[in-house]
Order: C-alpha cells, then sequence, then structure tokens
C-alpha cells in the first residue's frame, strides 16, 4: 500500500520538476527532452525519428527511477547514473545536430527548416542571436516572428526603449548643467559688475579727495 502512495505521488511531481540524484547531469537532459522531441516533426530528421522516439520514451521512464531513488524505493545509484551517461551523449549529439542545421539552414536560405530549428528551444540564443535576426531581416516576408524571433524583437523593443529612457534622464541632466552654469556664469558677472563698480567708485572718490586736497593746499599758499 505504501509503496502504491509513492508511486502515485511521484506521477504527481514528475513533471513539475526533476530528480535530485545527479541532477548536475540530469537537469540538463530533463530540461532538453521536450525540446528534442519537437525534432521529430522536422523533415530534417525523418532519418532520426525510430532514434528520437526511443531516446524520448527512455529519459521519460529513467525519470521515474530517479524519483525513485530520491524517495529511496530504488536503490541502484550506478544503473541510474550510468543511463544519464549515455543520455548525454544522446543529448549533445542532437544540440549539435540543431546547431550544425541553423548554420546549413541560413547557408542555403532554407527559411522552414530555419524557423523549426530555432524554435525548437536548444539554440543558443545569446551565441546566435545576430545570426538568427540578420537572416530574419533578410528573408521576413518568409518567416513568421513567433517564438525566438519574436522574443528577439519584444527584447530589442525594450532595450531601444531603456536606451531613450537613459536618454532622456541624461539629456534632462545635461540640460540642468547647463542652466547651472548659465546661473554660474550669470552671477559671476553680476559679482564683477559689482567689484568694478566698487572698485570705479573707489577710484572716483579718491580722485575726489585728491582734488579737494589740492585745492585747499592751493588756498593756504595764496
Amino acid at each position: 500500500m505504501n509503496k502504491i502512495f509513492v508511486l502515485i505521488t511521484l506521477s504527481i511531481v514528475l513533471y513539475a520538476q526533476n530528480p535530485k540524484a545527479f541532477s548536475a547531469l540530469g537537469d540538463v537532459i530533463y530540461n532538453n527532452v521536450n525540446k528534442i522531441e519537437k525534432l521529430e516533426k522536422i523533415d530534417a530528421y525523418d532519418v532520426y525519428q525510430k532514434k528520437l522516439q526511443d531516446y524520448v520514451a527512455s529519459v521519460k521512464k529513467i525519470k521515474k527511477d530517479g524519483f525513485a531513488l530520491d524517495e529511496r524505493v530504488n536503490h541502484d545509484k550506478m544503473k541510474y547514473l550510468n543511463k544519464l551517461r549515455d543520455f548525454s551523449q544522446t543529448n549533445d549529439f542532437f544540440v549539435r545536430s540543431a546547431q550544425r542545421n541553423l548554420e546549413l539552414a541560413i547557408e542555403n536560405q532554407n527559411s522552414k527548416l530555419f524557423s523549426e530549428i530555432i524554435n525548437t528551444g536548444l539554440i543558443d540564443e545569446k551565441k546566435n542571436k545576430n545570426a538568427i535576426i540578420n537572416y530574419y531581416f533578410s528573408h521576413s516576408n518568409e518567416i513568421n516572428p513567433e517564438g525566438l524571433v519574436q522574443k528577439y524583437l519584444d527584447d530589442d523593443k525594450k532595450l531601444r526603449a531603456k536606451k531613450e529612457y537613459r536618454k532622456s534622464l541624461m539629456n534632462a541632466k545635461k540640460l540642468r548643467e547647463i542652466e547651472k552654469i548659465k546661473r554660474i556664469r550669470k552671477n559671476d558677472k553680476l559679482q564683477q559688475e559689482k567689484l568694478e563698480k566698487k572698485l570705479d567708485d573707489e577710484l572716483q572718490k579718491k580722485k575726489l579727495e585728491i582734488r579737494q586736497e589740492q585745492k585747499k593746499e592751493l588756498s593756504n599758499t595764496i
């Protein structure tokens, strides 16, 4: 009865998360399996149909074994680890294959294959962004900008909006600095004018004092 309960619990959480046992290796495999499954619908992978189907089914099956290890229902860790190692090689093969087919699609201007490959999720988005965007803009009449391309376009809009916002802030800051400089210069000019007036007043006063002194001396000599 307890075993049945555990199995039911495992089936509930099966697709909600990945097994914790050997997760460093298993996560990559489990996170990619649904992406690899999409290759079955691509003509370029017709020759791999059987291999793809067997791989996807086997990964989903071993995932249950992984949860069983977590729950200590299954104790054969080495058997599970060896299967993960085998599946890791298959996973890497299809990831490399997707990358190569993307390059071939761009080289041969095969927009159908291009769209199919980029939307599997197996492509390194950061590494291939420029190549994908450039191809899309050169063949936009052949490609529906959905999936990854649309994500790039949306991200680009957000990035442009962010840049414009930063630019507006910089312009506002620059404008404030210019206004501040104008105020400083105006204030400096006023201060300079006040100083010049003060010096001029002192000079005129001094001249007046000198003339008065001269008149006084002159009157004393007469």
